[in-house]
């Protein structure tokens, strides 16, 4: 058995409510079993967050 990572990118606008943020990432990681990867906060208030998820390749063994 095998792991591959697979990963996606969100951004967040700066008017984004913190606390409606924090609910959108929580609810990715409860239900699709996301985590986060890494965040960046630029100087416009913008969030970029990258998620990752580990994907099982199972091999048939007979």
């Amino acid at each position: 058995m095998s792991a591959v990572w697979e990963y996606r990118e969100m951004n967040f606008h700066h008017d984004s409510k913190r606390g409606d943020v924090r609910a959108y990432l929580t609810t990715l990681a409860e239900v699709e079993r996301w985590e986060i990867d890494r965040v960046r906060v630029y100087r416009d208030g913008k969030r970029s967050v990258r998620f990752r998820r580990k994907i099982y390749h199972l091999q048939r063994t007979a």
